[in-house]
């Protein structure tokens, strides 16, 4: 069996073993398993059912880490993404006024355009033509808007007279068990302690539990059934298919996923010194992402967690593949995933995002004309409550200034386009 695997998954040319890559891929499940929870809360809001959301959130994830782990070989978790499910639900639906079953269309057309620039010579392009800068600043902003998103959802902060954002009030019970879980989730991170996320999600669901905010009677009103889940599988709807609001969220969408996808894949190759794996761990991604909107969710990506694993030995696809399975057993305990509230998800959320917010340091903020654009992005993605439209700000503004400085060849032609592009997105915006 073992020589099996080796051949299989390269485990000598990699220098590990079975025995190291299983448990690499049992602490990287162990890291990301809160994703079943937060990102069905998460489309929960944008209408589709959360048993349904469940399930869909944990067949994508199997599926996406089996991808990744059979055709790329290395040791990247694809889950649905945190900021791309906010977008999904926030903008696409709330904002635009997309229904769920539309937005799931767009997840998959989407899909379909990340297909073609993966699996073609524009991923090379697209990747070299973006400045670190704005990259970065990316990370940076969805990390802002984490946090503000996880302070919401824990009642810390809620929308004020004219959005202006404000305190909750602390004397409420869910206040006092957000404070408490994050309390405890901020030192068992620090410590560096093993599954510490999954650990803050049981602790914060017991809290919360103390303060009277979960009913477990409720659970057992109508059981779970395959049935809940197959009236999302297969539900996009193209319906407005030729409206401009419906491809302003496409072309959103496959922006954020574009860009996210080749600053996260080229930092996880390259954290395992493989570098050569780009071109394939990224086509996994992108085929992953196409069939999330067929199995009812937002897309996934190549998700922050998987360094996890790498740190703790991770170095080929069996890492994924032993993470992939594992999300498949969870599948046994949905009713007890559903009981999870969101004082116990929301701290996660905020340290998340304070981890995306430590990328700020790589900016070269003595460079106006780099620092200026990135600040804006970081700035207007939790500004906006808009992922799409605070990458769009910073992606026009950075050529704007480099032409005023006289450093218009510092910008390549296919920046010009994408800029050009997003500057379209805004006037379409205006007009509708």
């Amino acid at each position: 069996m073992n020589k099996w695997f080796n051949q299989l998954f390269q485990l000598d040319s990699n220098g590990t073993t079975v025995k190291r890559e299983v448990m690499a891929g049992a602490i990287g499940f162990f890291t990301i398993v809160y994703i079943i929870a937060v990102n069905s809360l998460i489309l929960s809001e944008a209408g589709i059912p959360l048993e349904a959301a469940i399930f869909a959130t944990i067949i994508t994830s199997v599926v996406g880490c089996l991808i990744m782990g059979f055709w790329a070989n290395v040791p990247i978790l694809l889950v649905p993404g945190m900021g791309i499910n906010a977008l999904f639900s926030y903008t696409m639906v709330q904002s635009m006024g997309l229904s769920w079953q539309e937005a799931l269309a767009v997840v998959f057309i989407s899909g379909l355009i990340f297909v073609f620039v993966a699996f073609s010579r524009f991923a090379k392009t697209l990747s070299e033509s973006i400045p670190h800068s704005l990259k970065e600043a990316i990370t940076v902003g969805l990390g802002l808007f984490l946090m503000l998103i996880g302070l919401e959802k824990g009642g810390i902060v809620e929308k004020g007279t004219n959005s202006i954002i404000a305190l909750g009030e602390l004397g409420d019970p869910q206040v006092l068990a957000t404070i408490l879980t994050f309390l405890l989730a901020i030192i068992l991170f620090m410590r560096n302690v093993p599954g510490n996320f999954l650990i803050t999600v049981v602790a914060g669901t017991l809290i919360a539990w103390a303060f009277g905010l979960i009913n477990v009677q409720n659970t057992e009103e109508k059981p779970f059934a395959l049935s809940d889940y197959m009236e999302v599988f297969g539900a996009m709807s193209l319906d407005n298919l030729l409206s401009v609001t419906f491809w302003i969220a496409i072309f959103s969408l496959t922006m954020v996923l574009v860009f996210e996808n080749i600053g996260l894949v080229h930092g996880h190759v390259g954290f395992i010194n493989r570098p050569e794996q780009f071109k394939r761990a990224f086509q996994a991604t992108s085929v992953s992402a196409l069939l999330s909107g067929i199995f009812g969710t937002s897309p996934t990506v190549a998700t922050v967690e998987s360094a996890a694993s790498m740190a703790a030995g991770g170095r080929t696809g069996l890492t994924a593949v032993t993470t992939g399975l594992l999300f498949m057993l969870s599948a046994f305990f949905i009713p007890v995933i559903k009981l999870i509230p969101n004082s116990a998800i929301a701290p996660i959320l905020i340290i998340i995002g304070g981890l995306m917010l430590q990328n700020i340091r790589n900016l070269d903020l003595k460079d106006m004309s780099e620092s200026f654009p990135a600040i804006f992005i970081i700035a207007m993605i939790p500004f906006t409550y808009s992922i799409a439209d605070g990458i769009a700000i910073g992606f026009i503004l950075y050529p704007i200034l480099k032409i005023s400085i006289g450093k218009a060849r510092d910008v390549s032609f296919a920046l010009y386009v994408i800029a050009a592009l997003f500057l379209f997105n805004f006037v379409f915006h205006v007009i509708s």
